[in-house]
Formats: C-alpha cells, sequence, structure tokens
C-alpha cells in the first residue's frame, strides 16, 4: 500500500494515538521522498519537501457502506498524460460527513483480484488548496462491506511532483460539492 494510503478496520483506540499514528505515516513519507528521485526529482525536493498538509481532523474519517455494482463496468478514466486508463467499478462507498450524505465510486485495476479500492475524488479544494487534478485514498477491502474512509490520509497523485507520471483524474462522479480540508495539500511553498 501507498505511502499515506488510508486503511479500514477497527476503530481508533484513543485520538492522540490516532493523531501520532497520522504523524508517523506522513514524516516517513516525506524521508522516502528525499531518498529516491521517485517521485521528487532531486532538483525538486527543496520546493516540494517537506509536503504540506491540513492538520489531522478526527472528524474527516467516517464509516462507509459498499454498495457493491450489480456488473462491474471497466470504465476509460483520462489521464494527466492525455491517456486514458481502464478501471473497474466496483462499488459506491456511501457516507455522511459534516452531515451531507455523499458517495465516492471505488475502482479497482480490471481483470485482478480486489487488492484495494482506489477512490480519486475532487472537492471544493481542488485547484485552490488542494491539487488540481485531485487526490486519492486507497481504502483495503473488509469482509463486511463496511469501512472508514480517512481522508486525513487523501494524498496527492504522483503527477502533483513528477509530470512523466500518468496519473487518472477522478472521474465526475467523484467529485464532491463539498471542501474536504483534510489530508495532502497542493504542493510547493
Amino acid at each position: 500500500m501507498a505511502a499515506g494510503a488510508c486503511t479500514s478496520g477497527p476503530a481508533r483506540p484513543d485520538d492522540s494515538s490516532y493523531l501520532a499514528t497520522i504523524a508517523e505515516r506522513r514524516a516517513a513519507k516525506d524521508r522516502e521522498f528525499r531518498q529516491t528521485d521517485d517521485p521528487v526529482p532531486a532538483n525538486r525536493r527543496d520546493e516540494l519537501l517537506p509536503l504540506r498538509y491540513y492538520p489531522p481532523d478526527p472528524s474527516y474519517a467516517v464509516p462507509a457502506q459498499l454498495r457493491l455494482a450489480d456488473e462491474r463496468p471497466i470504465v476509460q478514466v483520462p489521464t494527466s498524460t492525455g491517456e486514458l486508463r481502464d478501471l473497474q467499478v466496483v462499488g459506491a462507498l456511501e457516507f455522511t460527513l459534516n452531515g451531507q450524505q455523499l458517495s465516492l465510486g471505488a475502482l479497482s485495476p480490471p481483470g485482478e483480484p480486489i487488492r484495494n479500492l482506489f477512490v480519486p475524488f475532487a472537492d471544493l479544494t481542488t485547484g485552490k488548496e488542494t491539487y488540481n487534478a485531485g487526490r486519492y485514498l486507497d481504502i483495503a477491502p473488509t469482509s463486511t462491506g463496511i469501512y472508514t474512509i480517512d481522508f486525513n490520509y487523501a494524498y496527492n497523485p504522483y503527477c502533483a511532483y513528477n509530470a512523466t507520471y500518468s496519473c487518472p483524474f477522478p472521474p465526475s462522479s467523484n467529485q464532491l460539492k463539498v471542501p474536504i480540508r483534510a489530508g495532502e495539500k497542493a504542493p510547493g511553498t
């Protein structure tokens, strides 16, 4: 699972442990990005690192129900390099955030076992406070269909740091009409 990925599972034991885990993961991601040219090129490290984040906010970690798609269509999603990438629709994660009922499509590479639910999204901060092509969540499957969507783990696609990457854009169904002030902010100083 990618650094900064969202995980599902039991509730947090307490907020201090939860906040410490987020801080540790963010620091580990910065260390990882400093030690390799992938995805942040050496000549851009001082400009882009450390990564910028919203302060952790436990209210952005919400339970969600996965409604599996009756059919699992393969959709072509545009990418940052102008290519189309095939992704399979697994279903929709339905959740309530700040009193609003919301839904995000969960995707997966076609023809492969589902190892992660890939959830690209955009929101009202996109292009202003956060990266203009949206952000991602990776959520581990559960056997219950009940998940935790934790936007504190929302991360930028690698094309935010390096234009040679081909990053899928969020489909229109994953463009939330609310601001998500959690997770990674737009890169840069």
